[in-house]
């Protein structure tokens, strides 16, 4: 993850939150040091993942701590989370309609949600190469897909999760365009949560009057199984 201020800086490695995905260890300290120290410590946890000597990891925090006024940084960590959730939601749609369990409305509505999933991955890929950072690479999913029922349900769940997920960085995020196409992104995901809602007889509004946020552990969490 480059800092658009410093292009002498450490790229962030391609699999840096898929690593955190699967690695509790590793999701622990980030989120540890993420909530202590913000965008420098993330840059140093960066490096040391990448198993960067110590002395080359210490001269990153230095020069992180340095440019800590910049949002670039932090707002580069969102979105590349976001994408990797982005990826693994078009990855989830992909199976669907290759499963041709939908057919009529409801196959055009499911292969319209997977378009549109699509396209936000191709923005949230454009808005990290925007703060000059580099997008991170698709994980390997593995979504069980076994019948139009089960599909149904966990598509349900995977879209309140992204929606929930969105809700929870959106305190977190400075840039102001970033935080416009967040919660453009997810008003979309809580639409297509809403439609399935209604597909499978669920709540439409599973929290009531207010959506909760979900913080990034619990999504990293929920994601996990569904890495290959």
């Amino acid at each position: 993850m480059s800092n658009p201020a410093n292009d002498q800086s450490v790229p962030q490695p391609a699999g840096i939150v898929e690593r955190l995905v699967r690695d509790d260890v590793d999701r622990k300290r980030f989120l540890k040091m993420a909530g202590s120290a913000g965008a420098a410590s993330f840059g140093a946890f960066v490096l040391a993942a990448c198993g960067s000597s110590s002395k080359t990891a210490s001269t990153a925090a230095t020069t992180a701590a340095s440019t800590s006024s910049s949002s670039s940084t932090g707002d580069l960590a969102i979105l590349n989370y976001a994408l990797t959730l982005e990826y693994l939601e078009t990855d989830f749609y992909r199976g669907v309609v290759a499963s041709d369990f939908f057919t009529g409305k409801v196959g055009g509505l499911i292969k319209e949600f997977g378009s549109q999933e699509m396209t936000h991955v191709e923005a949230l890929k454009g808005a990290v190469e925007k703060l000059g950072g580099t997008p991170v690479t698709a994980p390997e999913a593995k979504f069980p897909i076994k019948s139009a029922t089960q599909v149904a349900l966990l598509a349900y769940t995977v879209e309140n999760l992204g929606a929930s997920a969105y809700l929870g960085q959106a305190p977190h995020i400075q840039n102001a365009e970033v935080l416009a196409s967040a919660l453009a992104i997810h008003s979309v995901e809580a639409r297509h949560a809403a439609t399935l809602g209604t597909l499978v007889k669920k709540s439409v509004t599973p929290d009531g009057a207010f959506a909760v946020p979900a913080d990034m552990s619990t999504v990293l969490a929920a994601v996990k199984p569904f890495l290959a």
